[in-house]
């Protein structure tokens, strides 16, 4: 009888069910997906990706960044972003110093520095600026994140290369 016991209680203890997720620990996982795919966004931009790229923002996403009018939707996105690339002297890299996910899982915000080297239309010369950068995230139907609002600003006035 002992042992038909033992075997029961194992029985039952092996079907038990695995504690549920915490709220606390989705967001901690939400925020690195979200930290993640921002390191893969920036390795994009430095690989000139655009496909890959793309593969951040929403179909609806807008896109608000220095020298350029706001790009709505992913088809404006596209071809900003495609015009950019074909710049030979374009270059972004970005850090994300934060990310904050709500408290109900569906929405989050990175922020972070930049540094963008394109070039100046008057000039024909290089120019670097710096600055700092908002990411809006919502969670899709599928679970994964992506960006529905894109906010940078520069730091100050970007600087020219120096001339050949």
């Amino acid at each position: 009888m002992a042992i038909a016991v033992s075997a029961l209680a194992c029985l039952l203890m092996g079907c038990a069910k695995a504690p549920p997720q915490t709220q606390a620990n989705m967001r901690a996982m939400d925020e690195q997906t979200i930290r993640e795919s921002e390191i893969a966004w920036s390795q994009a931009y430095g690989a000139k990706n655009l496909d890959r790229i793309l593969l951040q923002y929403a179909d609806d996403a807008s896109s608000i960044v220095p020298g350029v009018p706001m790009m709505t939707g992913i088809k404006a996105i596209r071809a900003g972003v495609a015009e950019q690339l074909a710049d030979p002297e374009f270059a972004l890299s970005f850090h994300t110093d934060k990310v904050e996910v709500s408290e109900s899982g569906d929405m989050a915000y990175s922020q972070g520095s930049f540094t963008y080297t394109g070039t100046d239309i008057k000039s024909k010369r290089a120019i670097t600026s710096k600055g700092h950068y908002v990411e809006v995230y919502k969670k899709q139907s599928n679970g994964s994140w992506k960006v529905v609002e894109d906010i940078a600003t520069n730091d100050g006035p970007a600087t020219a290369s120096p001339g050949p």
